[in-house]
């Protein structure tokens, strides 16, 4: 079963969408779980009053323009008495402007702040739902390995081969920062190239970029404000480690104006990745399962509004391929309105079985921001001859992130005699078991 064909794209949430039809916002939003009533009715009241103070502020730029005129007349005529009375009009009327220039600033600002805690409208094929349970299961593929008697899972397989240490991590630095040691390290290594090499191989450019990003950055792919609580903050000054290579990768087109036939531009980029995953407990998590500190490869693409759902399909196709030449069970998720991100309009996840946990674990999600995330960046194109521009698309996927990689390729390819490394992986690592 392949993706459904999508060519139809959600218009962005604007203050025009929002004065034009906001019931209808409100009731997309829904989809999301989000009641967006108070602030929808918010933003009409200050863009009404926003208005009100537009027009009186062009009023007395214009009384100023023709009092400007006269008293320019009055000087040819030789009036110049008359014209010095005229002038203690002029200031009068700027102080005017200034006070209504103030106020104006001040109530646009406060539209932005209540704007910017919408969430982006969710394309019209986002089912409702409330939890992860609610996402509809799109394809699946592979097989789902029968272990051998006595098989167990990647936690304890990491400390019978000494691949890697939690325990070192903690003395380090804390839990979630795990230590690669040997052949772990090498695993590590060949997941790695092996992705950047399989995205070169699709067209995708390689960035590598900054780990670090300041505030713009963050807000530009919306990780701010509504995701600061799971960033790790460098107070001193004021920076942030990157959650993902989203962030950097697509910042490099934030106030960038590109010509139509660029598009879609592919990029990929290794990084280490950092979230503080606040309040993340229990089984679920043990292991590689949830990690502060974890390697991933992103694909990024900037594409045209008209073909950003065929980009969409072409990461999944993908992400899809890296996951049957691993020889990993998986499937393909598109995820619900209670499970897809602030900043998506649609989301598909991928899962990989893991053998001796018995359950799915995530290692990708591959969205479609449509222009919300350029909306804020600024990222635009221009047509060939064309004096207006518009806004992107933006698009991300994982391709892959590494730890539930490992740990299901850990778990699924263990035998008595050791761990099998797949074969696409034995050129990167140089051997064929860990034992």
């Amino acid at each position: 079963m392949s993706l459904p064909h999508i060519n139809k794209r959600v218009e962005m949430l604007t203050i025009n969408l929002i004065r034009e039809q906001p019931d209808a916002v409100v009731e997309r939003l829904k989809v999301k779980n989000f009641d967006a009533a108070g602030i929808v009715a918010a933003v009409l009241d200050l863009d009404r009053r926003r208005r009100e103070l537009q027009a009186e502020n062009d009023a007395v730029q214009a009384e100023l323009n023709n009092l400007s005129r006269e008293i320019g007349q009055m000087m040819k005529e030789g009036r110049k008495a008359e014209a010095e009375t005229a002038k203690s009009g002029i200031g009068t009327l700027k102080e005017r402007q200034k006070q209504l220039s103030e106020t104006l600033d001040g109530v646009s600002r406060t539209m932005q702040d209540e704007l910017i805690k919408l969430p982006n409208l969710p394309h019209p094929l986002v089912a409702a739902g409330r939890s992860a349970e609610d996402n509809v299961m799109v394809r699946g593929g592979g097989t789902l390995p029968v272990l051998h008697e006595g098989a167990v899972p990647h936690w304890d397989l990491i400390k019978r081969y000494d691949i890697i240490d939690f325990d070192l991590g903690i003395k380090i630095t804390g839990a979630g920062f795990p230590v690669y040691k040997g052949k772990g390290a090498r695993l590590q290594r060949a997941l790695v190239n092996f992705f950047l090499d399989e995205g070169e191989k699709a067209g995708y450019r390689e960035i590598e970029p900054p780990i670090v990003v300041n505030e713009d950055s963050g807000f530009g792919t919306g990780q701010l404000p509504d995701k600061e609580g799971q960033m790790y903050h460098v107070g001193a000054d004021n920076l942030y480690l990157i959650p993902t290579a989203e962030v950097p990768i697509t910042n490099i087109y934030r106030d960038v104006i590109l010509d139509a036939s660029d598009l879609p531009i592919r990029n990929i980029g290794y990084t280490p990745c950092f979230r503080r995953e606040a309040g993340s407990w229990g089984a679920h998590v043990r292991g590689l399962n949830r990690l502060h500190q974890f390697d991933k490869v992103e694909i990024v693409q900037i594409a045209h509004p008209d073909s950003s759902y065929e980009s969409l399909e072409e990461m999944v196709t993908h992400v899809e391929g890296l996951l049957v030449k691993l020889g990993l069970p998986y499937r393909i998720l598109r995820l619900c309105g209670g499970d897809i991100s602030f900043t998506s309009a649609m989301t598909y996840d991928f899962e990989v079985f893991s053998a001796a946990q018995q359950r799915w674990l995530e290692v990708s999600s591959t969205s479609n921001f449509e222009a919300f995330q350029a909306n804020r960046l600024r990222c635009r194109f221009r047509d060939k001859g064309a004096k207006q521009t518009t806004l992107c698309h933006t698009l991300n996927g994982s391709a892959l992130a590494l730890p539930r990689i490992v740990a299901a390729l850990l778990e699924n390819n263990q035998t008595p005699d050791g761990i099998r490394i797949p074969a696409v992986l034995v050129p990167y690592t140089g051997f064929e078991l860990i034992s």
